[in-house]
């Protein structure tokens, strides 16, 4: 199988984990399961970003929250410690999801290693491909989900979080994030945590 036919087979398999949350997501033409709308924006954010991205980021852009529900938040307990635990649980179980679905797409160890390797988020502001993936998450979440995300937090927590994502970004990250239209609410805190 060429690898163009991997790549597609390997997005089936990962659609159709996703398109199991239980989780819906409310769309201009009606729900979907949350993490497969969240897989297809990622792959549509990472296309816009970066068109040249290795087939090893493209693959790990569309099963980086594979079948996330399955470890929900509220499993660990609600405090800075349980939430990085949380995360770190996570990314290995992300990880284990992806090689089993990639070795079945027929794709080789040394990608799924690859593939492993950025989902584990390792060298990050050291590896470009780390980097691109955390600027890719970091702008799905400004583009799709910073406004809800307003309606459900103190504005202090969101200039926080805001401050740190814009840390864990590349500048390339920054001149995207930037050039996006943020309803005027986003806008002003977007621009009280840059300033702030």
């Amino acid at each position: 199988m060429e690898n163009a036919e991997k790549l597609v087979r390997a997005f089936e398999l990962f659609d159709h984990a996703n398109a199991q949350d239980p989780n819906m997501e409310r769309l201009d033409n009606g729900d979907a399961p949350k993490e497969l709308v969240y897989a297809k924006r990622m792959s549509e954010v990472l296309d816009e970003f970066a068109p040249d991205a290795s087939q090893a980021l493209r693959l790990t852009a569309r099963c980086q929250h594979i079948r996330r529900w399955e470890i929900p938040r509220d499993s660990y307990p609600a405090n800075r410690a349980g939430y990085l635990r949380w995360r770190q649980d996570l990314k290995r179980f992300h990880a284990d999801k992806a090689r089993d679905l990639l070795a079945q797409a027929g794709f080789d160890e040394e990608l799924i290693g690859q593939v492993e390797f950025l989902l584990l988020k390792k060298q990050l502001k050291k590896n470009e491909e780390t980097q691109t993936l955390e600027d890719v998450i970091c702008l799905v979440f400004l583009k799709y989900y910073f406004d809800d995300f307003l309606s459900k937090h103190p504005e202090d927590k969101i200039v926080d979080i805001l401050q740190k994502t814009w840390r864990k970004m590349s500048p390339k990250g920054h001149k995207a994030a930037l050039a996006m239209e943020h309803s005027s609410k986003a806008g002003k805190l977007l621009s009280k945590a840059l300033n702030g």
